[in-house]
């Protein structure tokens, strides 16, 4: 009795050892469906997204994509790459994505707001697309956010506040779109030039906090 209880405890024992040493496969292969569907979402006639094989392990051998050490996603570089289509709700699923490069392409339709979950992004590029609807407040979530750039789109709606408590926020552009109201002025907006705001039509200039309506236009 005693050796049996011996055996099955080590069984145990092997079994609990090989999940926590799979473990970052599976996570991977999460990563990978996610990434799948972002290219099932695009058209891609320039074939740059030929080797994003879902058959495969994990999908850091694919090309445009980057891997920490734990075969974990951090960088996702797609920009220029004449793709068009729409983004994915998926994508938010990368929770150890730290740059998500998808300028310069012909992608429209909204941003998802599942995009906030990515609570390790540095920097979203998203800038000369076809992007439209509004900037997600669900953006305020992303605390390790230093660049947001999505000027050169056709965004409309406010800048959500949320942005403002973004403390790690260095560069927003939202240039060259159609979002309105009144620009931050607190927070990282502070110093964030006008520039980058410029070419809204219906976007009203700084705002002055008790003076100006939060919704003027919009």
């Amino acid at each position: 009795m005693a050796v049996f209880c011996e055996v099955a405890v080590r069984s145990f024992a092997l079994v609990v050892v090989a999940l926590y040493l799979l473990s970052p496969f599976v996570s991977s292969n999460s990563e990978g469906d996610a990434l799948y569907a972002l290219r099932r979402s695009l058209s891609d006639p320039e074939n740059v997204l030929q080797s994003w094989d879902p058959t495969l392990v994990n999908p850091c051998t694919w090309f445009h994509i980057t891997c920490n050490q734990d075969n974990r996603v951090t960088r996702v570089d797609l920009g220029n790459s004449n793709l068009s289509g729409h983004l994915v709700p998926d994508i938010g699923k990368l929770e150890h994505l730290q740059y998500l490069e998808l300028y310069k392409n012909n992608i429209d339709g909204p941003i998802p707001e599942e995009l906030g979950n990515l609570k390790s992004l540095i920097s979203l590029d998203l800038y000369n697309n076809n992007i439209s609807g509004t900037i997600p407040p669900s953006f305020g979530k992303l605390k390790s956010l230093v660049f947001l750039r999505l000027n050169n789109n056709k965004l409309n709606g406010r800048i959500p506040r949320e942005l403002t408590r973004i403390s790690s926020l260095k560069v927003v552009d939202v240039s060259n779109n159609d979002l309105c109201g009144t620009i931050p002025t607190t927070g990282p907006f502070e110093h964030i030039p006008l520039n980058n705001f410029e070419n809204n039509p219906r976007l009203e200039g700084p705002e002055l906090l008790g003076l100006v309506s939060y919704d003027t236009r919009c």
